[in-house]
Order: structure tokens, then C-alpha cells, then sequence
């Protein structure tokens, strides 16, 4: 038996109105007011960020040694030619031997990777393998499409023992439709005629895809207790379930008014929700759309009830905070020729090399525990820093990206560069032992205490334009959810 055996997702903290959004740019297009708001990620994050996010989430009580193989879904790599996957895989510690990829492409891939995923399952291939995917679209300002689309990740891990939703059948379609597009030279997404995405391309292709997988698993729209998803059209994402024979109360939320459009992450963020109220023996249909439509039958197994201590979606839309600035909101985004000034235009060093042969320490977070006393050191040292002990070369592997921590100390400085001044830095004490100094982000000065408890959040340290390239590490980060 083959399926999900975890589930995880996230959410960036900061939400942005669109009715502020058009505040700011709608005399552009005054019928363009949407309804609700969306999510927006923060100046550090990008698809790759929130991928791992939402992945940290769904390993929680999982053993990460175990995973065969990691996929990545997005439209927004920050690389073209340098596997992003292997970067995800990287900073979860995973083991050399997890097989990676990147899907891409479009917004459907990630449903593609799931399917490629229980494939390999069934062959004996893998045992483990994690589908993560997080995207972060710009559309062009005063545009239609910087109000639909939102931030946001999920990750399923997927194999053949303790399954919550099994995967009991599959259907796709395929077809070179030119809704959203975006060549190497383009910032933004380009659209075509919005009523033709709507009828030729949703309201057609998901349509296909869920009847042709019922029909051939021998279903009834009443046999179905969710179908999720993917439309940002409100109207016409219940006109579509209508359609297909199924009731208002059988749709899972789409989610558009809270987060916006997500992406290749889209889908996998609403089946999450949907797996978050599911019970055993619920039939579950989620389907993507992009250039086609992929669909999957899930059916809910009783190992669901051990998998309800996640954040995923509920716990992230309830943990939120209003961006409150489109200014703020273009800055973060990188849409505004801003001057930094000189500490910002600075080109951040790219040592490439000490990335490789420090990888575990800087990507993954990785110190040291000794073996003959348990002290903990980060980096990691051959030497026992405990002057009682002093072993050495008695030392193994402790990640500490997964554990919270308190704030020992901390400041907040005004000359340093930062795209959200001032810039947070402060000594963080782990649970365990073992304290490292690092940036702090989601949060504001003012509301930081001394003693505050914290946890670790895997960001954008720089990015080197010049050279077109994203240094990641880790930043301290208020606990948001439990």
C-alpha cells in the first residue's frame, strides 16, 4: 500500500490587502478590485524558502534518513541551471544518496512529481520520497495579475508504510494552451484574455481530467467526500464542481481570498486543508491545472489521526500580521529602483568553495554533540568546548535547524543595510545547548524581549546580483504557531 504518510505547508506571516494593493495603483484599472487579500512573502523568502518550510513541516517526527529522493516544484527557481532541489535537500540535512529534481515549467508540475513519486513506490525504487513545492509569481504593477497572486509552499512525503491517503488511481491531460507565460527575459508573467483562461482553460481541462478519472474508477460524484482544486475565479470554481455533479459543501475552500494564487503549490496547499478536517475512509479527487490537468484519487486511511500536529494550513492563515504598504510590498519584491546606499550596494562575497566544503555547517545547520559528555557546539569543532571534558575527535553530527531556542541577547541597528531597517541580529540559546548568533526576521524591534522564545527559518541571506547568485543560511524568527 502506497501514499501520503505526512503532509506539510506554509504560509509567509505577512498578508497584504488588495484593497490596499489598488489603493495604490488601481486608478490603472479601476474594475480590477478584488476581493479579501493575499499572502506575500517576506524580503528573505522565495519559492525555494518556503518550499523548505513547508518541508520542515511535513518531517515533523519523521526520520529524514529515510528519505529516498526529493522533488521540487516551482515556476519561480532562483536558478535556471544549478539544481534547486539540491539545495532543498541540502538544507534538511538529507543524506548524499536522496535522488533530487526540479519540476517546472508551469503550475501543474507538482501533482506530476506526486504521480512520478508513486510510480517509483510501486516499482521498489524508493521507500520515502518528499514532493515539496513553493512559489513566488510578480505580476506587473497596477496589473491584474499582482492581485491574484499570493506566496506560499507545501510538501507531501509519500510511502508504503504508515499511509494516511493512499493513491488509488490517477488521469491526466496534457495540452500546449498559452494561458500565463514567461521567457528568460521577463520579470513578470504575461496573460492572455482573461475569459478565455477562465472557459477554455479551467473550466475545461480540470473539468476533463476529474470526469475522465472518475469514469474510469468507476465513480460517482456522491462516492467523492472533497475535490480539491486549483481557480482563482471564484464564481466560476463553484460553477466548475456544479458541472462535474458535485455540491457546494463537497469543494474544499480555494483559498484565493486568504492566500492568492500560489502557484505550482497551489493545489498541494488546498489538499492539505483538506487532509487537516478529512476522516478514514474519505475519498478525496485533487487535480491541478497548467497546460493540462493532472488528477488523483486519495482515499483517507484511520493514520491520518497521527498526523494532526502540523501547522499546516489552518495554523499559518490564523498566524498572520497586515503588511499594510504596497510601497513595502514593491521594495520586498525588488519592483522599485530603491537606492540602498552604499552598504547596500556592496556585492556580498560568493565564496563558493568554502559553501562546499562547510555545506552541512552553513546549508544544514550542522554542529557537533561529543560523544563522551553530550555538550553541543555550533559550527562544529573536533575538540570538546567543555574545559572538563576535552575529547577530541569524539564528536558527532547535531542539526540544529529544527530546534527552538531563546533569545539571550539581541540589537537593532540602523547603518547596517536591510530592506526591512533596522537590522535584528542577537545570540540565540538552544534547547540542548549550544548558542550562534543570527539575523532575526518577522518581527519588530520593539516587541523583542530578552528570554523570548525563538525558532529557525531557512531565508535568503544576500543575493549577489551581479553574479546572479542567492546565499541562503539560517535566521532566528519569534515562534509563530505550535
Amino acid at each position: 500500500m502506497t501514499g501520503i504518510t505526512s503532509y506539510g505547508a506554509y504560509i509567509p506571516l505577512y498578508r497584504i490587502s488588495r484593497m490596499t494593493i489598488w489603493g495604490a495603483l488601481g486608478w490603472l484599472n479601476p474594475a480590477s478590485l478584488l476581493p479579501g487579500e493575499k499572502a506575500v512573502a517576506n524580503y528573505d523568502e522565495d519559492g525555494l524558502t518556503m518550499a523548505v518550510a513547508a518541508s520542515i513541516d511535513c518531517l515533523t517526527g519523521m526520520d529524514r534518513d529515510q528519505v529516498d529522493a526529493v522533488y521540487l516544484a516551482t515556476t519561480t527557481p532562483p536558478y535556471r541551471e544549478r539544481q534547486n532541489a539540491g539545495i532543498v535537500a541540502s538544507a534538511l540535512d538529507l543524506r548524499a544518496g536522496a535522488r533530487t529534481s526540479d519540476f517546472t515549467g508551469s503550475t501543474k508540475p507538482a501533482l506530476g512529481a506526486l504521480i512520478s513519486d508513486s510510480d517509483a513506490l510501486k516499482s521498489g525504487s524508493a521507500k520515502s520520497v518528499l514532493v515539496c513545492s513553493g512559489d513566488c509569481r510578480l505580476g506587473k504593477p497596477g496589473g491584474y495579475l499582482e492581485e491574484i497572486y499570493g506566496d506560499g509552499g507545501a510538501a507531501l512525503l509519500l510511502g508504503d508504510s504508515g499511509v494516511i491517503a493512499t493513491i488509488e488511481g490517477t488521469h491526466s491531460v496534457s495540452y500546449d494552451f498559452v494561458d500565463h507565460w514567461r521567457t528568460d527575459e521577463d520579470k513578470y508573467n504575461r496573460t492572455w484574455e482573461d475569459r478565455w483562461i477562465r472557459d477554455e482553460g479551467y473550466g475545461k481541462f480540470i473539468t476533463e481530467s476529474i470526469t475522465g478519472l472518475m469514469a474510469k474508477y468507476k465513480l460517482n460524484p456522491k462516492d467523492i467526500a472533497k475535490v480539491v482544486y486549483p481557480c482563482h475565479y471564484i464564481r466560476a470554481h463553484t460553477d466548475i464542481g456544479t458541472k462535474m455533479g458535485f455540491s457546494p459543501a463537497q469543494l474544499q475552500d480555494h483559498m484565493f481570498t486568504t492566500t492568492g494564487h500560489t502557484g505550482t503549490a497551489y493545489p498541494l496547499m488546498i489538499l492539505v486543508g483538506a487532509l487537516e478536517g478529512a476522516k478514514a475512509g474519505d475519498k478525496i479527487i485533487v487535480a491541478s491545472y497548467g497546460n493540462g490537468s493532472d488528477a488523483v484519487l486519495l482515499q483517507v486511511t484511520p493514520e491520518i489521526e497521527k498526523a494532526r500536529n502540523r501547522r499546516g494550513i489552518k495554523k499559518h492563515l490564523a498566524a498572520k500580521k497586515d503588511l499594510g504598504s504596497y510601497e513595502k510590498y514593491a521594495t520586498y519584491r525588488r519592483m522599485l529602483n530603491i537606492d540602498t546606499g552604499g552598504r547596500g550596494d556592496e556585492i556580498a562575497p560568493t565564496q563558493l568553495s568554502t559553501l562546499w566544503r562547510d555545506r552541512r555547517m552553513v546549508l544544514g545547520l550542522v554542529g557537533s554533540k561529543c560523544r563522551r559528555c553530550g555538550t553541543v557546539q555550533y559550527p562544529p569543532q573536533e575538540m570538546c568546548v567543555k574545559p572538563s571534558c576535552g575529547a577530541i575527535k569524539e564528536m558527532d553530527s547535531y542539526r540544529f535547524s529544527h530546534r527552538r531556542g531563546t533569545l539571550f541577547t539581541y540589537t537593532g541597528d540602523l547603518l547596517a543595510f536591510s530592506l526591512s531597517p533596522p537590522a535584528i541580529y542577537g545570540f540565540v540559546d538552544f534547547e540542548g545547548g549550544g548558542r550562534w548568533l543570527f539575523d532575526l526576521n518577522d518581527c519588530e524591534l520593539e516587541a523583542l524581549q530578552v528570554g523570548m522564545p525563538v525558532e529557525l527559518s531557512f531565508r535568503r541571506k544576500y543575493y549577489d546580483q551581479a553574479r546572479g547568485i542567492h546565499g541562503y543560511f539560517w535566521k532566528a524568527t519569534p515562534i509563530r504557531c505550535q
